[in-house]
């Protein structure tokens, strides 16, 4: 019930005029930076965190999700309407998007762009939000035996998805004993 209560205190911030004003200039801005391949959310947000200093801490951490929601659906905008996606995460719109709009329904690609990614974010909040402290404890229990079998399961991943690269990944394995012995 604690993440409830929580939840609603930070809608009571959240709601306030000043940072949803935030939040629609962080949509606007990260649409647009969207639209632009090759700058993606995470660098417009690297490069506004200057901000930081000047605004308050909540409105700026409202107006970065908007930019990284905005890029994701400016991203999906160019992928439908030109066929080259903004960001990486609109290539696999740029395939059924694109098709949609050279047959005269890119209103319907953009619209079905805008609500998936409504819905996505918001399952995805909420998911977050409730499920963020089960895996905040099970972080906390993690002890030197488990940090270094999540490496090696991580190396291990890695060699299974290159292929052939046995040595260099031995070498990586051999590295990451060699540090944590020491």
């Amino acid at each position: 019930m604690e993440a409830f209560d929580a939840l609603m205190g930070g809608f009571a911030i959240a709601l306030q005029p000043t940072t949803l004003m935030w939040g629609f200039i962080g949509c606007f801005v990260g649409t647009l930076v969207g639209v632009l391949p090759g700058i993606g959310p995470a660098l417009t947000i690297a490069l506004l965190l200057p901000l930081t200093y000047h605004v308050p801490a909540t409105s700026m951490f409202v107006m970065f999700a908007g930019i990284y929601y905005g890029a994701a659906y400016g991203g999906s905008t160019t992928s439908i309407l030109l066929n080259t996606p903004g960001e990486s995460a609109a290539v696999v719109t740029a395939l059924e998007g694109n098709k949609m709009a050279r047959s005269g329904r890119a209103g319907q690609a953009l619209a079905t762009a805008a609500i998936g990614r409504f819905v996505a974010g918001t399952i995805g909040t909420l998911a977050l939000t409730f499920f963020a402290p089960l895996v905040v404890d099970a972080a906390l229990a993690f002890g030197p035996a488990e940090y270094f079998s999540l490496m090696v399961l991580s190396l291990v991943a890695v060699s299974a998805v290159q292929g052939l690269a046995a040595p260099a990944h031995l070498c990586a394995l051999a590295m990451l004993m060699v540090e944590r012995a020491t």
